[in-house]
């Protein structure tokens, strides 16, 4: 796509309006419209996207090309070709936000509110 304006107005279009309006029935773990901007982006660029993009807001800095491919993915999530979740999972795993896992057979710890020990006794 060589018109600049055009391509911009569709990633607005995408992660403002139609990518978070499917959210929700598709399962996604994101549903702002900032969240599919970093992760598609991340994924256009092969890591942070800040590291490939020299200014903000991204999308009015990214080159041709970056905007090309952070499209398209969108456009692959909304067809139901790419999983929005494999696409989240590699963005945070580039920014080092992946949890790690917990061993099999693990007992997630319990959370204060639900000690049945008292106030007192939790910290005593």
């Amino acid at each position: 796509m060589n018109d600049r304006p055009a391509l911009e107005a569709r990633w607005m279009e995408l992660t403002r309006r139609t990518l978070p309006a499917l959210a929700g029935s598709r399962g996604w773990p994101v549903r702002a419209d900032h969240c599919f901007q970093r992760i598609l982006l991340d994924n256009a660029c092969g890591g942070r996207w800040y590291d490939h993009v020299a200014g903000r807001p991204a999308y009015t800095h990214a080159d041709v090309a970056i905007l090309e491919r952070a499209v398209a993915l969108g456009e692959t999530a909304i067809a139901g070709t790419r999983d929005m979740a494999d696409l989240n999972r590699r963005s945070l795993d580039w920014r080092g936000k992946l949890a790690p896992s917990k061993p099999d057979g693990a007992n997630p710890m319990s959370r204060s509110g639900q000690s049945t020990r008292t106030k007192i006794e939790r910290t005593a």
